[in-house]
């Protein structure tokens, strides 16, 4: 009798152990399809890009106010030039412009008789440039007066361009306040196009694999608003792919 019971005691256990083996084996086989399909994803992955545009009026202009002027007496050319640099002064400070907005660098002086290539007869031995700038954040103020800046010319002061060192600048400083916001914007975008590809392809988007934040870019609206601005960043951003 207990030659029986001991024999169905063992019997019992064996298939204890049996089914507890089946089903290791089987969440063994879960364990390991999973494992297989989630290696098969990580070798999935979809690049895109996400752009993000802002036009943003400048906040700061530079202003050089250059003018030429002619003499044979360097004494001479410097009185007149430290008249006009007075002229041109005294016409910002009458427009709102204040003292610490305004530089004056020292008269660029070139000898004619002392540039050999020159060959022919001169009229005039000295050649002086000067230079005033102005440093603003007031950029409306500062396009209103180089509009109105003929009004030198009635003071005897011609104010002269087509120099590229001497040309007005136009920036925007303010990138620090727009950049998370345009970060955001881009990284929606690029996911976007990530759903929009994983659907074309009968898959499903995944998680981040890994992405990368593009320069920022601060370049002219165009060639006839300097001062406004476009700005432009574009991330890449790459996803895994499931079925």
């Amino acid at each position: 009798m207990q030659e029986q019971e001991f024999k169905s005691e063992r019997s019992r256990n064996r298939i204890i152990e049996a089914a507890i083996l089946a089903l290791g084996l089987v969440v063994m086989g879960i364990v390991l399809k999973a494992a297989i399909h989630n290696f098969s994803d990580k070798d999935r992955v979809v690049a895109v890009k996400g752009l993000a545009e802002m036009e943003v009026p400048a906040d700061k202009v530079i202003w050089p106010l250059m003018y030429k002027d002619l003499g044979n007496d360097l004494s001479t050319l410097y009185t007149n030039i430290q008249s006009k640099n007075k002229t041109i002064v005294d016409f910002l400070v009458s427009h709102g412009i204040t003292r610490e907005e305004i530089s004056v660098a020292p008269p660029e002086i070139i000898d004619m008789e002392a540039e050999r290539y020159l060959n022919q007869a001169i009229q005039y031995r000295y050649n002086a440039t000067s230079v005033i700038t102005v440093t603003s954040t007031d950029v409306e103020k500062i396009r209103k007066l180089i509009s109105g800046q003929t009004e030198l010319l009635k003071q005897g002061v011609a104010i002269t361009g087509g120099d590229y060192r001497y040309n007005t600048l136009y920036e925007f400083t303010g990138l620090n306040n727009i950049k998370p916001a345009m970060i955001e914007e881009a990284t929606k975008n690029a996911r976007e196009a990530a759903e929009k590809f994983a659907l074309d392809s009968g898959s499903k988007l995944g998680k981040i694999r890994n992405a990368s934040q593009g320069q920022f870019t601060i370049t002219d609206r165009d060639a006839n608003t300097p001062y406004i601005k476009n700005v432009r960043v574009v991330t890449t951003v790459n996803y895994y792919l499931r079925n």
